[in-house]
């Protein structure tokens, strides 16, 4: 059985993707991990992590994938027993060395992607290190996995889902250049999502070749290919692109060739992302993976069902791409270009299990057949259609803001849950 890894940067996060189905949830250790804007957990988190999933014969995998020093190796190997003792299923390292020492105190090592695993060799090396899993590189292709998986003597993973970063394996300096804080450190502010603009140099550029194409140069139409490619013009008669952003990825389309790929991890990318995109990634991956072993059981056709996509644009993403899988990413994209966009509306002030009801403080308003998300630690991320509202015990249609409503709620939520609305673009 393949498995589906889900991200979680913080308690809700972490019961989104466990409600939704993830069969083991990866988190990062505060100060060592690529996620370090996150909130992250504490050694002393970890004991009630594993105690929950290990309850539910689920995993849970801690990053500690940052460039490790002498000073982090010796910090975080006085930490390592007590790790242990909490059975951490596996520990996500970049650094050899911190292999080595995660192994001799008898962890499970995953070997991270930063470590940009390409090659069969390679994977030989790490499985002589004591090393279980390998965490393949992004930038291979689908055919390249498949010969890697069928021969690697340890377990593989890819992700399947989520932001691509510009960097080869997500190993980038551009964050550290500008601002001095180090992507491979976990603390990239990510300049290559935002616009950047050619203007006078472009513009000489432009006229300079625009002349050799007068006089016979081979090179033809090459401003608008630039320009359909990457350029839009400005107000100001300048040139601005997001060609240093990649589209996001997701192969929810491709589910039969990733069952029959021998790869035995997909993981889904974000712990750095909303609960409801951790919510809607995992359930809609769950489907698609349900979906496939369930035609395979029935000797059935399996059929894409075109909703999953749909559902996966109404959370943050930049647009999607198929990555390395097929060939080169095609595409740049702009920010975030969901469907569907969260609007902060209240507040639960009160649930009522028996009658599966929950009191609502409004700053917004509230209609009939809008679409609500609900958030917080314990409840994860729900998304509901209000079908019944309650004001007093008299049924309305629409509330104004600054009003305490009761709304039928499938799912138990909790006092002081955050309540969205989703907008559709």
């Amino acid at each position: 059985m393949v498995e589906l890894l889900a991200p979680a940067g913080n308690l809700s996060s972490f019961n989104s993707a466990l409600i939704n189905g993830a069969d083991s949830i990866y988190v990062g250790l505060i100060g060592s991990n690529m996620r370090y804007n996150a909130s992250n957990f504490g050694v002393k988190d970890l004991k009630s992590l594993t105690d929950i999933l290990h309850e539910q014969n689920k995993k849970l995998y801690l990053c500690t994938n940052t460039i490790m020093k002498d000073d982090n190796i010796k910090e975080i190997e006085t930490i390592l027993s007590e790790i242990n003792s909490y059975e951490v299923d596996a520990l996500i390292v970049s650094d050899l060395g911190m292999a080595d020492i995660c192994v001799e105190n008898g962890l499970d090592v995953h070997i991270s992607v930063q470590c940009n695993v390409t090659n069969l060799r390679t994977i030989k090396v790490l499985k002589r290190l004591g090393i279980s899993r390998a965490i393949l590189s992004r930038e291979l292709s689908f055919n390249e996995i498949e010969k890697i998986a069928k021969y690697s003597p340890i377990e593989t993973e890819v992700f399947v889902h989520g932001a691509m970063c510009m960097g080869i394996s997500g190993r980038c300096f551009l964050s550290y250049g500008l601002y001095g804080k180090s992507a491979n450190c976990g603390k990239c502010l990510q300049p290559c999502r935002k616009e950047w603009r050619l203007s006078r140099n472009y513009k000489s550029f432009d006229e300079e070749d625009s002349k050799k194409n007068s006089k016979g140069n081979s090179k033809e139409n090459n401003k608008e290919d630039i320009e359909e490619i990457i350029l839009t013009k400005s107000y100001d008669e300048t040139y601005k692109t997001n060609f240093l952003s990649a589209k996001d990825l997701t192969m929810i389309e491709y589910i039969p060739q990733l069952m029959k790929s021998g790869v035995e991890g997909f993981k889904i990318e974000g712990r750095g992302r909303s609960p409801d995109y951790v919510a809607t990634a995992t359930r809609i991956f769950r489907e698609g993976i349900n979906q496939y072993n369930l035609s395979q059981e029935k000797n059935e056709k399996y059929e894409f069902n075109p909703k999953w996509l749909s559902e996966l644009k109404k959370v943050f993403h930049r647009g999607f791409d198929t990555g390395f899988y097929f060939s080169q990413p095609y595409e740049t994209s702009e920010d975030n270009v969901a469907t569907h966009r969260k609007k902060d509306i209240g507040k639960v002030v009160n649930y009522y299990n028996k009658i599966k009801v929950g009191e609502i403080q409004l700053w917004d308003e509230l209609s009939i057949f809008d679409e609500i998300i609900i958030q917080g630690n314990t409840t994860g991320s729900i998304n509901q259609i209000v079908k019944s509202m309650e004001i007093n015990g008299k049924a309305i249609k629409k509330v104004e803001k600054g009003k305490t409503v009761a709304i039928a709620i499938k799912d138990k939520v909790r006092k002081n849950d955050h309540v969205y609305k989703l907008i559709k673009n």
